[in-house]
């Protein structure tokens, strides 16, 4: 029991509201495998992509067709579509107590060497919603492509409370 005056950290759910951030429809897949999938207490999700309403909503390579800002918010917007496959999963943000590991693979163009700014795009969303404990290890690539010809492919791992 929480003593007087004292309280509990809020919860990812309640970080949203005070953030303001609405979740996307949980995303769907593009071919014949599935979003996410719980093995013990890690939850893997597929690559997450950053689409609106099953369309892509970035195109191109960053240091071609797009800058380092869009890159950001594609990052973020994948992000956003991983945190609607979690709750989809889950059924509350709440259950999820860090994101272990955030894999950013971004399709680049000649000398883009920006990438690290890119994927804050991602891991500052995370942080923001899961707290400073909630910071994950990353990694992040160039590649030379990514699905469907979109910016941003995001790897994530997250452990879930039992």
């Amino acid at each position: 029991m929480v003593g007087a005056g004292v309280s509990q950290p809020a919860g990812a759910e309640v970080r949203l509201k005070e953030l303001g951030i609405e979740l996307p429809a949980a995303p769907t897949p593009f071919g014949n495998y599935v979003e996410a999938l719980q093995t013990g207490n890690l939850l893997f999700l597929t690559g997450m992509l950053p689409v609106a309403d099953h369309k892509p909503k970035y195109l191109g390579r960053l240091g071609n067709e797009l800058d380092a800002e869009a890159g950001r918010d594609a990052a973020r917007t994948a992000a956003l579509s991983a945190l609607a496959a979690i709750k989809a999963h889950l059924g509350s943000l709440d259950r999820v107590t860090r994101i272990v590991r955030l894999g950013v693979f971004m399709a680049t163009h000649g000398d883009f060497f920006d990438q690290p700014r890119v994927a804050d795009g991602a891991s500052e969303l995370f942080r923001d919603v899961f707290g400073p404990e909630g910071v994950s290890t990353r990694l992040v690539i160039g590649v030379a492509s990514l699905p469907l010809g979109m910016p941003i492919e995001l790897e994530v791992i997250a452990e879930v409370a039992r």
